[in-house]
């Protein structure tokens, strides 16, 4: 199949790791990949196109200035024309909304992944409105947790055009040993350490961590913050009002952070919403013990028999699951152990990669058996689409 993604990257995250994976997998099996990248005039180029050109997809980066919505929808469009993409698949809200469209504008089928609704801010919530008025009209759709897949069938899509899949896990990506690890991070061997790794915005719970830190007294323990985000300045604001300097490390962005995981006494994911974090796969991969908030996909990939789970938003009962973890050294590996193996058994790239070809060879029947598409030559589609906010 000719599959063309459509991708507006951040500099990090779950979600440019799924397409990373993805499009590596699909190119190994034959599959001839495109990825358009939506980047933002004056930006950097995401990191992530140099890793999709080295696993064999081609990269077409659509570089334009902030609301060029227009000319956005108009470039999708000359490259469906040039590439005849047998399906377009959409990743977050704005190709869902831009490139979708577009996609389907033209006859094309289109297939989106949701990797998750993080709410926040008027805006935020808006593109997610918007998002999810788009999915009764995709071909097929990916919810990697059932939880999204409850929140695609209260947006009006159908149950034969929906797939529960959770993310596939990589496992020939090594990790560097537990000295190597903390000595990129510059903690010193004999340190207890905590990995914290996310952006830092509400849905990921920073705050949370922060606050449970702030209840543990009578463990010389300290946490590793990986990860960038608006909320990075509260957050350091908060640390200080509550005495906590010399116990949060800020690390910021730090690339290939999924191999640093053995640095770590324990993971914590304290996260208020999640689809299928990545960056729990990483832990379990490492076999490091983890303290995780039973929200999203997380009870559907480990129990109490891998992890520690505790209620989100819960930072007292997050302060004394990291106790309890740091305090039965051995029990917490013997969970960790477990953890791997379950990531093994259940998790494997070569499973998630066939099943996403099934999902490509039925939305491509479906859309076979619609009416006939628009001629590329009308405006109407382009001109029904909403004004995104700035």
């Amino acid at each position: 199949m000719v599959i063309l993604h459509v991708v507006a990257p951040a500099p990090f995250g779950g979600l440019e790791e799924v397409v990373r994976l993805l499009c590596g997998g699909l190119a190994a099996r034959q599959h001839r990949v495109h990825v358009a990248a939506i980047v933002t005039s004056g930006q950097p180029e995401p990191r992530l196109l140099g890793q999709l050109r080295t696993n064999g997809a081609e990269v077409h980066v659509v570089r334009l200035p902030r609301r060029s919505y227009l000319r956005e929808r108009k470039a999708i469009a000359a490259l469906c024309r040039h590439l005849l993409p047998d399906v377009v698949h959409t990743h977050g809200y704005r190709p869902d909304v831009l490139a979708g469209a577009t996609a389907r504008a033209h006859g094309l089928p289109v297939v989106t992944t949701l990797h998750g609704f993080t709410g926040g801010n008027w805006k935020n919530r808006f593109y997610e409105r918007l998002q999810r008025a788009t999915l009764p009209r995709c071909d097929a759709v990916v919810a990697v947790s059932s939880a999204l897949a409850v929140a695609a069938t209260r947006a009006g899509v159908a149950s034969e055009c929906l797939t529960v899949l959770p993310n596939g896990w990589d496992a020939s990506r090594q990790a560097l040993g537990r000295a190597a690890a903390r000595r990129a991070l510059n903690i010193a061997p004999d340190a207890l350490r905590i990995g914290w790794v996310g952006r830092l915005t509400s849905e990921k719970g920073p705050d949370i961590m922060i606050d449970a830190m702030a209840r543990i007294s009578d463990v010389p323990v300290s946490v590793s913050m990986i990860g960038d985000g608006p909320e990075r300045e509260a957050l350091r604001a908060s640390v200080s009002k509550l005495g906590l300097e010399s116990r949060v490390v800020w690390h910021g962005v730090v690339g290939d952070a999924g191999c640093l995981f053995p640095a770590f006494d324990l993971f914590v994911l304290s996260s208020r919403t999640e689809g299928t974090p990545i960056t729990l796969f990483e832990a379990m991969a490492a076999q490091v013990p983890v303290v995780a908030t039973a929200v999203g996909g997380v009870p559907a990939i480990v129990s109490e028999a891998e992890v520690l789970l505790v209620p989100p938003g819960d930072s007292r009962g997050l302060a004394a699951a990291i106790e309890r973890a740091l305090a039965n050294r051995g029990e917490s590996a013997a969970r960790a152990r477990v953890a791997r193996a379950r990531l093994e058994r259940e998790f494997g790239l070569d499973r998630w990669i066939e099943r996403y070809e099934a999902v490509y060879r039925a939305a491509i029947a479906r859309r076979a058996g619609r009416r006939p598409p628009p001629a590329w030559t009308s405006s109407s589609a382009w001109e029904r689409l909403p004004v995104l906010p700035e």
